[in-house]
């Protein structure tokens, strides 16, 4: 899915899989080094939380579009517009214009802010994502969609990547009613970064002590506006060493 005002000439991607294996190896032949990685979240109940590797960075969710979440996004986009909300400057935020592309848009979101503006995450020299963000973060959240639009080596790894995982791999013309949006803790809020809204979404006072148990409780907002949909599921990024799958 995509939101964000089209190119003259619009641009669709395949879609990836929700599969931590293929977000493994996409990411590395970015240029994104262990041990980030990412793990698939077994549940939202406590019990389950403990088996999420630990530090967790940000939270992928993955789900369905439907009439009753577009209904939210309105109502919530009406709210923001008239009571305001804050955001830190040190968050990057990216526009998605690309049919298709949220798998990336939440790669993306997740790794950029844990590495700009002093974040703890090293990227490989050279590489395809440190070239990317290091040309993009200093733009305009519009800027930076043409950016990604326009940057071939990322898209050709997508497309590489695309056609990977356990399921089959749809045609390109085909529009994927199955969209990620990523949490992060910045500067002691929560932020949901979803490229077909506006802007991101400050979602409270958070830390990065407490930042997987502040994320669920989003997520299980999510779960609760649609509950009889079961197509959502939740991955984490994380950087620990080792895990079980």
């Amino acid at each position: 899915m995509s939101a964000a005002a089209p190119t003259k000439k619009p641009i669709r991607w395949l879609p990836l899989e929700s599969n931590p294996e293929v977000l493994d190896k996409y990411v590395r032949d970015l240029g994104v080094p262990a041990p980030w990685r990412y793990a698939d979240v077994m549940g939202l109940d406590e019990e389950l939380l403990a088996f999420v590797p630990q530090p967790a960075h940000a939270l992928i969710l993955l789900f369905p579009i439907t009439p009753k979440y577009e209904t939210y996004v309105q109502q919530e986009k009406e709210r923001i517009d008239k009571q305001g909300q804050t955001v830190s400057p040190n968050i990057v935020f990216y526009p998605q214009t690309i049919a298709n592309a949220c798998g990336t848009m939440g790669v993306l979101h997740s790794i950029a802010n844990n590495w700009a503006h002093g974040g703890h995450l090293k990227l490989d020299d050279g590489g395809i994502m440190k070239k990317f963000l290091e040309k993009t973060v200093a733009l305009t959240p519009a800027e930076r969609a043409t950016a990604l639009e326009q940057d071939q080596s990322l898209a050709n790894v997508h497309e590489s990547h695309a056609s990977t995982g356990q399921t089959a791999t749809p045609d390109l013309a085909d529009d994927v009613n199955l969209h990620y949006v990523c949490l992060v803790e910045r500067d002691g809020h929560l932020y949901e970064l979803d490229g077909n809204k506006p802007y991101p979404i400050n979602h409270g006072i958070s830390s990065k002590d407490t930042f997987l148990t502040d994320a669920v409780k989003v997520a299980k907002e999510f779960v609760g506006r649609d509950p009889e949909n079961l197509n959502f599921s939740v991955i984490a990024a994380t950087t620990a060493e080792e895990y079980d799958d």
